[in-house]
């Protein structure tokens, strides 16, 4: 075990928002902000600290005190992120010892976690392809929620890749319109995009009525 100083440990007065239960997902996000909680209550140091140590028969009333003080502020750092995990969470992490151990065994089991959550969602990114039997605007939202999956996850994927990327998984009876948007040399933003895909279905759609009404008008009248 590394050796730390001595000095009296004393925790900050409670300030700052406290973070929301964390029921194991999302883990990244409760990382930072329990992080930055306890960090304004000067108890993110127990994070990377060992306690003191000294001898078993170490009588000095000092070195005492301190290790007392840090056992003490090292519990309240613990229970806090104790606190803040959810009941069938907390019952497996209630027996670690120290706060570093806690905050160490919460980070490798989630960030692994993390990590395969967001493979599925590239993956699920990728193989998105909008079909002609289902609506493009309810298509475009479905994408939408993916991208915005993918922006939680942490990944970078800047406006002009998301129009690209909608543009390309248009539905094969839009490959004229696709083409067309592909060579516009105007750089169209997202919000663009998709209020021109909705202009876009909204006058096939009347111009599918309309060939209806006169295909069925025609045929009465033979």
């Amino acid at each position: 075990m590394s050796t730390t100083s001595f000095a009296p440990v004393a925790a900050a007065p409670a300030h700052g928002e406290k973070p929301p239960k964390f029921f194991g997902a999302d883990s990244k996000r409760w990382h930072q902000k329990m992080l930055f909680y306890l960090t304004t209550l000067s108890l993110s140091r127990f994070f990377k600290e060992d306690p003191p140590v000294i001898s078993a028969d170490d009588t000095d009333t000092q070195r005492r005190s301190a290790l007392d003080a840090w056992n003490h502020s090292d519990f309240i750092c613990r229970n806090y992120i104790l606190n803040g995990l959810d009941d069938t969470i907390y019952s497996v992490y209630c027996s670690v010892n120290t706060a570093k151990e806690l905050w160490d065994s919460l980070e490798k089991k989630y960030k692994t976690e993390d990590a395969g959550i967001k493979k599925f969602v590239v993956g699920k990114f990728i193989d998105f392809k909008m079909v002609d039997a289902k609506s493009v605007k309810s298509q475009v939202q479905e994408i939408q929620i993916i991208i915005h999956d993918l922006l939680a996850e942490g990944m970078d994927i800047n406006e002009p890749f998301q129009v690209a990327a909608m543009i390309e998984k248009l539905p094969p009876m839009w490959k004229d319109f696709k083409n067309y948007l592909k060579h516009k040399r105007k750089e169209l933003k997202l919000e663009d995009l998709v209020v021109r895909l909705r202009i876009e279905e909204d006058s096939r759609t009347s111009e599918a009525k309309t060939h209806k009404r006169a295909m069925e008008a025609e045929a009465k009248s033979i």
